[in-house]
């Protein structure tokens, strides 16, 4: 199913913060400058939005939200020669906290609806946001685009970042909701069991000639499939009600948590999933999820956890890949793994990484795999010191050449 931007936003405008902007005023209502352009997309008639204010940080922990208004309007509107458009927000957390140069983004997200987002500048969610709406770098003015007619698809990339904005369209798979209702029933499988459903279902990829693409078929099959069948299930339980008298708001916030915590688990679980089933495919040794020094479980290590403990195999030999669907800074945590691998690799999901973060992991002598479609995402220069997971293998390949090994799977 196509998912263009305009089913997001029909128009942004973009730009970094001033000093004057990130202010408070004695009125508590602030103002943002270079605003002209909005005309474009607001027109010329007065117009008050409700806003949802996001502080979009690299830490999940500390992604804020709050809702407020924004209102639009000449204040020359009397004036027969001079038009002098203003733009304010009313007081809110996320405007609070911001900093000079900070990226912030106003989209339309509806008739009378808007989004005011706010990245860190140098994070990577910045550079997300530039990357989805198609803007190399900005300044103090905004730059404003109108995506009304803009029907090309985003892809898992575009995806990916909405779904950090709290922003997912609702896509099922309608042609196969009777069979995962005859294998599954109304109950959700075992990830491992979902998994092995949804690649049986994509057809036309080459784990071994194309493992890059393969990986993304199989996890955006498997993505599209779950929603599919977790539609089902929350509804049902969405009309049982919450509690004796079906609506005990403690009851309802528990069920809202665990959905989220279910997507979350089972999006790494099914990663994990379907990148051993590639490794498998293409006759790779390995462990998953095996102990290491002080209790670690790095997700693989190559050949093999007996190797990783010989004391008289060659290390040079030894490979770990850490995983994490989203990495922004939870990165750091596959470093203390696998102490006898001073060089890790960790595959990730994450499209459009900052230049800063990618440093970084270079300078503690990680090497980020990336699947080859997010490439585009990164800069020609980040794009050279990355891994694509056909790449990856063929490391592992070249290294599996040197020893004789029996395959291990843990």
């Amino acid at each position: 199913m196509s998912s263009p931007l305009s089913n997001f936003f029909t128009g942004v405008g973009v730009k970094r913060l001033s000093q004057v902007e990130v202010a408070p005023d004695s009125s508590n209502q602030h103002e943002f400058n270079g605003i002209n352009e909005f005309r474009e997309i607001f027109g010329a008639e007065k117009r008050k939005f409700a806003t949802k204010f996001i502080y979009l940080s690299d830490d999940e922990e500390k992604i804020i939200e709050s809702e407020g208004f924004l209102t639009w309007y000449d204040a020359r509107e009397n004036h027969p020669n001079r038009t002098e458009f203003r733009l304010y927000y009313t007081n809110n957390e996320v405007l609070s906290i911001a900093n000079v140069n900070d990226l912030v983004v106003v989209g339309r997200t509806g008739e009378n609806q808007l989004a005011v987002i706010v990245a860190p500048q140098n994070s990577t969610s910045e550079k997300q946001l530039l990357w989805l709406f198609g803007i190399e770098e900005a300044a103090n003015k905004f730059i404003v685009k109108d995506f009304t007619g803009d029907k090309r698809d985003i892809g898992f990339a575009g995806r990916y970042i909405l779904s950090s904005l709290g922003m997912e369209q609702e896509e099922t798979a309608l042609d196969y909701l009777e069979e995962l209702l005859r294998r599954f029933g109304r109950k959700f499988p075992t990830t491992k069991e979902f998994s092995d459903y949804a690649r049986s279902t994509v057809k036309d990829v080459s784990p071994v000639e194309a493992p890059d693409e393969t990986l993304m078929a199989w996890l955006e099959r498997e993505e599209l499939l779950f929603k599919t069948l977790e539609k089902v299930i929350v509804k049902e339980q969405l009309k049982q009600g919450f509690g004796a008298d079906g609506t005990d708001v403690e009851e309802f916030i528990k069920l809202s948590l665990s959905i989220q915590n279910r997507r979350k688990a089972r999006a790494g679980f099914a990663f994990e999933n379907n990148l051993a089933v590639l490794f498998n495919h293409n006759k790779i040794h390995y462990s998953h999820g095996a102990v290491t020094e002080r209790n670690n479980k790095p997700d693989f290590v190559f050949p093999g956890i007996r190797y990783y403990h010989d004391t008289t195999f060659n290390t040079d030999l030894l490979t770990m890949l850490g995983l994490k669907t989203t990495a922004k800074d939870r990165w750091r945590q596959v470093l203390s793994e696998a102490a006898k691998i001073p060089n890790k690799h960790l595959i990730t999901l994450e499209p459009a990484i900052s230049r800063n973060q990618t440093d970084e992991m270079r300078a503690n002598n990680l090497q980020l795999v990336i699947p080859a479609p997010l490439f585009a995402t990164y800069t020609k220069d980040q794009q050279s010191q990355l891994l694509t997971l056909q790449g990856f293998i063929n490391m592992i390949n070249g290294k599996q050449k040197q020893y004789s090994a029996t395959p291990l799977l843990f």
